[in-house]
């Protein structure tokens, strides 16, 4: 995945230090429940589409920019499903970071499915009992988007 401008120019200073991100997930239900899912082209895994909130963007906002970017998906955000901060995170590398995820639960209303950009490899929808194989981490955040009710967050 490309790194954001703004992230490069704090790397000139910072080095691979700790870096402080607010991350935002899209768990996309359509109609018939299923779950919009991408194959990440950095490490090959599916996750639900997301991304980094840039300077002065809304969630929201940014949710619904890397959803189309990455699957080429049109949505709207109907709620925040939660808030979480992650544990720290070292990539190859050796940049570490720490998100403060915010999941939203959305819908699409159009759009084409397809790889938007060089960020994924593949997208398909997949019905919640035929999910593949992900992390604890994001298959929390399908939960918690699948179900009514408050946005969930650690107390």
């Amino acid at each position: 995945m490309p790194t954001p401008e703004f992230i490069l120019r704090l790397r000139e200073h910072i080095g691979h230090q700790l870096l402080w991100l607010t991350g935002v997930t899209a768990v996309v239900i359509d109609g018939d429940s299923r779950i919009l899912l991408h194959r990440r082209a950095d490490d090959g895994h599916w996750a639900p589409p997301g991304g980094i909130v840039e300077p002065g963007e809304q969630p929201a906002a940014a949710l619904v920019r890397e959803v189309y970017e990455e699957t080429g998906v049109h949505v709207v955000a109907e709620r925040v499903a939660s808030v979480v901060t992650e544990p720290p995170f070292t990539y190859a590398n050796q940049d570490e970071v720490q998100f403060l995820d915010i999941a939203f639960r959305c819908r699409p209303i159009g759009g084409e499915v397809t790889p938007g950009s060089d960020e994924s490899l593949e997208v398909a929808w997949f019905k919640p009992d035929e999910l593949p194989a992900m992390n604890e981490r994001v298959m929390r955040r399908i939960r918690h988007a699948r179900q009514e009710g408050p946005a969930w967050f650690s107390g």
